[in-house]
């Protein structure tokens, strides 16, 4: 037996969902163009207050995603589905998924602390979670190393954004330290007026904080003196290696030794 609606019940039909689908469809249009207009507002004002580029992106898309939602629930509702058991349909996905997704959600939160508090930023070189690079990228998820050596370290941004961290970066200048060993018997003078020369002549070394040269330790082998100069950030290892191919050539020809480690040895002859 063929089943079908008599022209009335189609009428009915009509008058009564007619209007609610129109309602929703319009909505829908309406809504998504609202959305667009405010997602593209919120990203211009984030771009007109200097926001850094990836918080403007994930911002951006966060705001696209909710505003869309909201409009999708507003057309259901206008369709007359009841909300109450929707709602909980769509709580009990969320709650089913987050349990199956909790590393990534972790990490998830942890990358928007990372862009939120900005321990670090792009082209910083950083120390943590056991790795030392320059960051490549922060992902939402992961953030991207490049270590010196040109390895590609990928660490978990739910680790990174709550243990600690070393950021070599962050500051415009760092202090470079060395300890250099003169024999025992060698001018303590000279070897300051030497060292004081060496760091004179890097225009790298900034005059101010003043360096400094002192008598560290009167060691097994050696007379040690400690110099600290600051510098650029940029200019650290640079500074660093140089000094030391420095005084290895400066101390020699002033007739400074750099001792090594030395031990006495004394011999007795017993007699029976």
């Amino acid at each position: 037996m063929e089943s079908y609606l008599s022209p009335e019940a189609l009428t009915d039909l009509v008058v009564t969902f007619g209007p609610k689908l129109v309602g929703a469809i319009l909505v829908l249009i309406i809504g998504l163009w609202i959305t667009g207009a405010l997602t593209r507002l919120v990203k211009k004002s984030l771009e007109k207050s200097d926001t850094d580029e990836a918080l403007q992106t994930f911002i951006g898309s966060v705001t696209n995603v909710l505003l869309k939602v909201l409009v999708y629930i507003t057309a259901i509702s206008i369709l007359g589905v009841p909300m109450t058991s929707f709602i909980a349909i769509i709580t009990a996905s969320f709650f089913a998924v987050g349990l199956a997704l909790s590393g990534t959600l972790q990490n998830f939160a942890g990358g928007v602390m990372i862009l939120l508090f900005k321990p670090f930023r792009v082209g910083h070189f950083i120390q943590a979670q056991g790795h030392m690079g320059t960051v490549k990228e922060i992902q939402v998820i992961n953030t991207v190393l490049h270590t010196p050596d040109n390895k590609v370290i990928i660490i978990p941004n739910g680790g990174l954004s709550t243990s600690s961290l070393t950021n070599f970066s962050m500051m415009p200048t760092r202090r470079v330290d060395w300890t250099f060993g003169i024999a025992y018997g060698d001018d303590v003078d000279k070897a300051y007026e030497v060292l004081n020369r060496l760091i004179a002549a890097d225009e790298r070394i900034l005059k101010d904080p003043a360096p400094f040269i002192a008598v560290k330790e009167l060691g097994d082998s050696s007379v040690d003196f400690v110099v600290r100069a600051w510098v650029n950030s940029g200019d650290f290892w640079g500074v660093f290696f140089k000094m030391n191919e420095e005084v290895y050539k400066t101390f020699d020809k002033e007739g400074l030794s750099i001792p090594f480690p030395q031990r006495d040895v004394h011999l007795y002859q017993h007699k029976d």
